[in-house]
């Protein structure tokens, strides 16, 4: 009787060290999501197809642009030729007027011409050429006695006293100047150089 009731003890004793349900039980090794599963074959494959269909179309759109500005430069060139082109025609075409009148005076003009009859056609002439200017926006700069020195306009070449003529004013006009006018802006070609009156 001893032995199996030893025996009853030991069961009753092992059966008591047995830990419950969910306590000091060993803890399981979590298991990694589906999304966490690292990506597959296909899925790699399928990645760098599309980062190489995006990098051609960027590649694709880089080369358009550099065409386009490529075009626009060529362009932008032919117009510039084209327009000095017709401004050199404009041009051209009011200074042959010039030449005609030249070449009339000159088919009139005897050996027996007074100065009278030359000095004439020299103002027509010049008449001719200061019409051909203006028609492209050029206009001379011809101050008068006693208008106001306009610094960039006027070039002052000497200072002198003049009666009536306050310090700081044009006495007179040694050359005349010319401005190029085009819409709201100017372009001083060469200034007007005047004497003027002194300001000390």
């Amino acid at each position: 009787m001893w032995p199996r009731k030893k025996a009853e003890e030991q069961a009753e004793e092992q059966k008591a060290n047995v830990p419950e349900s969910g306590e000091g039980a060993a803890e399981e090794t979590p298991q990694p999501n589906a999304s966490e599963q690292a990506p597959s074959g296909n899925e790699f494959q399928d990645r760098i197809a599309q980062l190489e269909a995006e990098l051609d179309d960027a590649r694709g759109r880089a080369l358009r642009l550099m065409a386009d500005f490529q075009n626009y430069q060529r362009r932008a060139m032919q117009n510039e030729v084209v327009a000095k082109q017709q401004g050199i025609a404009g041009l051209a075409g009011s200074l042959a007027n010039v030449v005609d009148t030249f070449d009339s005076a000159l088919a009139q003009t005897s050996p027996t011409a007074s100065a009278e009859h030359v000095i004439t056609g020299m103002r027509m002439i010049r008449e001719e050429l200061l019409k051909a200017l203006s028609e492209h926006g050029v206009t001379q700069i011809n101050p008068k006695p006693g208008d106001l020195f306009e610094p960039g306009r006027h070039e002052a070449v000497m200072q002198q006293k003049a009666e009536g003529v306050e310090p700081g004013h044009v006495v007179s006009t040694f050359q005349a100047g010319y401005v190029l006018s085009s819409g709201l802006s100017e372009r001083v070609i060469r200034p007007a150089k005047v004497v003027v009156a002194p300001t000390e």
